[in-house]
């Protein structure tokens, strides 16, 4: 069975879902809904929608919203249209994998429709946004070696102005800041998921801020080089590297844009930092082995050897 989340809308801020309109209102056994969504992945094809809606709007803001789940085909739930993007511009009524705009319409569900608490939807959403923002990224490197493969192959054989690819500066510049790239932007994923692993997702939020925003920026710019080095040929749709690259604009938004995440990441580093007392500079400082050992403690685990 497929399902489809929907919880962005199109007159409200993506990345503040605090701020949802779609409403869910107790009437006797049932809940009754009404808002409208949009990029709604999945729609099409879905069997049921986990939808975000307002079940108390007069709670604290991260308590006002709860999730319901409503099967496909439920009396009210109406998809208007596919949406066109820079991934898919024209897309194709009931074909996967375009999103769409859709409508609930005094949709009735029973009590037991609902996800987790009542006033939990935020809570709910974050546990499921922690783990797909871990694979987003997985998915990201993935694409990124592939376009980083074609980049190095192309460099093999192309002849500009006496000589191949590989031999300009230019190039092995290019070749060399996207291996590092995407080597730190996997290690950096692979921290991640081992805390996420050991301590559970709320003590990887700061670490998954990092990797949302740097791999993003990572995919971007090896498939630019890799556009870049194969010129006309990479512009084309002969190769997959235009498609790969209109799709990794949406990186920078998924699940939260960059912004979101530096901020948030920002915020959590200096909770464990406080003014120094009488506002005078702190003279403490760790020696080196002390801040090694703190920033590389993940490494030094004993299971981690085994991984």
């Amino acid at each position: 069975m497929y399902s489809a989340f929907a919880m962005t809308e199109r007159d409200t801020a993506g990345a503040d879902p605090t701020q949802l309109a779609t409403t869910a209102v107790r009437d006797g056994e049932d809940w009754v809904v009404n808002g409208r969504k949009w990029f709604i992945s999945n729609a099409q094809i879905a069997d049921f929608f986990i939808v975000t809606a307002v079940t108390d709007p007069h709670a604290p803001r991260h308590s006002k919203t709860s999730q319901l789940i409503i099967p496909a085909g439920t009396p009210g739930v109406a998809i208007l249209r596919p949406l066109g993007s820079m991934e898919e511009p024209r897309p194709r009524d009931g074909e996967y994998p375009s999103h769409a705009e859709m409508t609930f319409t005094d949709a009735r569900v029973p009590a037991g429709a609902l996800l987790g608490e009542q006033g939990a939807g935020f809570t709910v959403a974050q546990l499921r946004l922690g783990p797909g923002r871990i694979h987003h990224c997985m998915r990201w490197l993935g694409q990124a070696r592939r376009a980083f493969d074609m980049m190095c192959e192309r460099s093999t054989y192309r002849s500009v102005q006496g000589s191949l690819l590989g031999e300009k500066g230019t190039v092995r510049g290019w070749i060399a800041e996207s291996a590092a790239q995407m080597q730190a932007a996997r290690l950096m994923t692979l921290h991640a998921a081992w805390i996420a692993d050991t301590q559970g997702f709320a003590a990887a939020r700061k670490e998954i801020a990092y990797i949302k925003f740097f791999g993003a920026a990572v995919l971007h710019d090896v498939l630019d080089r890799a556009v870049q080095i194969h010129g006309s040929l990479g512009y084309s749709t002969d190769l997959p590297l235009e498609s790969m690259y209109r799709a990794a604009r949406a990186s920078r938004l998924y699940d939260g844009p960059d912004e979101v995440h530096r901020d948030s990441a920002a915020r959590l580093i200096l909770r464990d930092y406080a003014p120094p007392a009488g506002g005078v500079p702190s003279e403490h400082r760790p020696t080196r082995r002390q801040a090694a050992r703190a920033q590389f403690a993940w490494l030094l685990d004993e299971g981690s050897a085994g991984a």
